[in-house]
């Protein structure tokens, strides 16, 4: 029992938390100040477990897996809702609806991915989607005075649904050809290959998860959600939920189904293609940052599931390593336009970008970095983490994963064209009216990203990569 709790700290931590300070701010709804910053302090004493506690083993009959991997993806995940909870809640309070829910909600989507990275059965999978899923519902309709936001929260939460539905449908198909929900036991059962039943379970399970990370075709929810969603709130479930949603993908289809990579990597290649050409083509044709950056995940995210294709031990470091790149990137792109606004009202399109460079040289250098970073141009962030991916598919020889691997180059020049516009308005293009001054705390955070970008990453790098290698030899990969 007491092994069972040890590695089980972090997420007890998170819960104890959320209900407390649901508590305090229920009787102090003013002090929104203090519930932010307890829980900020949660979060980095709940990463600081992962990195430093227990590891090892499983724990409640194998629900719970303590391994590399998880206190990798959880470390990552609950640094990155520390850093969304000053953000969100300045902006929130900026707007005059600053609310103690928050950093509440945030803590309780964080015990969600905590859960989904160290799930080790079919039922633990499902309660830590269904808990981050329900917490994201909320925070992309919380500024309800913006109708855009509560059609934002409402699109997430019936498209989450259909998720939900196609899970649990694939779910039932495996455990009743499987005979468990354990991910060891369904190994055993499938080790010769996926029959028709375990197959069509896995397919629906797959598809449930390509919604979680909006992989195309299962997009659709994405533009509309990053667009009508508060911008703080779009910074934080753009990044960690991916990562968790991207550490499960690997467990179910490592752990639960290694004897049918061969099976399943055909559709991995096909989800992976698909979203890096929708992320690329769709676009180019958008105005509105938000948007555009929601098609940039959708091909990012086809990069990371590439990686993933290789099926072994070398493509989920790739994974790993991409995931938590892109991580950094996509908050400090959002921490700069959560900093921008011109007479009180957001800069959000391309037109009111231009000329930044001379009203904030700053942020401009920062959007710069992270635009040239996602674009995969040495020598930032975004090129290792393309690196690693290419390398990993490229290397196991596969013809389909090679010719996926150029295609997935070709989606980057295409997708360049998006990016290098965004360059040349805040650069080239005349000013469009002076900007209000930024909020030190977006600014802060969205400088310190740029620089982790170039050139902090060439240092970080190194531990970076370790860690990835060790998570993903907890798959038991060669």
């Amino acid at each position: 029992m007491l092994i069972n709790l040890a590695l089980a700290y972090p997420e007890l931590l998170l819960a104890a938390s959320a209900l407390c300070l649901l508590v305090f701010g229920a009787f102090n709804p003013k002090a929104t100040g203090a519930v932010g910053l307890l829980a900020v302090l949660t979060l980095i004493g709940a990463a600081a477990i992962s990195a430093f506690g227990a590891h090892g083993g499983s724990a409640f009959s194998g629900s719970l897996k303590g391994d590399a991997a998880a206190a990798y993806a959880s470390v990552a995940i609950y640094l990155a809702s520390a850093a969304a909870i000053p953000l969100g809640g300045n902006w929130f309070a900026r707007k005059g609806v600053a609310t103690f829910e928050f950093p509440v909600l945030i803590l309780l989507a964080a015990l969600g991915m905590g859960m989904m990275v160290s799930a080790g059965d079919l039922i633990a999978l499902y309660i830590g989607i269904e808990l981050q899923s329900l917490a994201l519902y909320v925070l992309a309709a919380m500024y309800r005075d913006d109708l855009k936001a509560s059609e934002a929260g409402l699109k997430y939460f019936v498209l989450g649904a259909l998720s939900s539905g196609m899970l649990l449908y694939g779910s039932s198909l495996i455990y009743g050809f499987a005979g468990s929900t354990r991910f060891e036991d369904i190994a055993a059962a499938v080790h010769q290959g996926a029959h028709t039943g375990v197959l069509f379970g896995l397919i629906f399970l797959i598809c449930g998860l390509a919604f979680k990370v909006s992989a195309a075709p299962f997009h659709m929810w994405t533009p509309d959600v990053y667009e009508g969603a508060p911008t703080p709130v779009v910074g934080f479930f753009a990044g960690a939920p991916k990562l968790a949603a991207m550490v499960l993908f690997a467990r179910v289809l490592y752990e639960c189904f290694p004897g049918a990579i061969a099976q399943w990597r055909q559709v991995l290649i096909i989800l992976a293609l698909a979203s890096i050409t929708v992320g690329a083509f769709a676009g180019l044709n958008q105005n509105n940052l938000k948007r555009l950056w929601a098609y940039s995940s959708i091909a990012n995210v086809g990069y990371a599931i590439l990686g993933l294709a290789a099926g072994n031990a070398e493509g989920v470091q790739a994974m790993l390593v991409f995931m938590v790149l892109y991580i950094v990137d996509v908050t400090g792109f959002f921490a700069c336009l959560t900093a921008l606004s011109r007479q009180g009202k957001a800069m959000e399109t391309i037109e009111d970008m231009a000329g930044l460079f001379k009203e904030q040289p700053g942020i401009a250098l920062a959007m710069t970095a992270f635009s040239l970073s996602a674009l995969g141009l040495p020598p930032f962030s975004g090129f290792f983490a393309k690196f690693y991916v290419f390398k990993a598919a490229i290397a196991l020889g596969d013809p389909m994963l090679m010719w996926a691997a150029i295609a997935g180059l070709v989606g980057s020049v295409v997708a360049a064209f998006y990016y290098l516009r965004l360059i040349r308005a805040m650069w080239f293009q005349p000013s469009a009216g002076s900007t209000d001054t930024p909020p030190v705390d977006a600014k802060v955070l969205a400088l310190g990203a740029a620089l982790f970008t170039a050139p902090v990453v060439w240092v970080a790098l190194n531990l970076i990569d370790t860690q990835a290698r060790l998570a993903a030899a907890a798959f038991g990969l060669n």
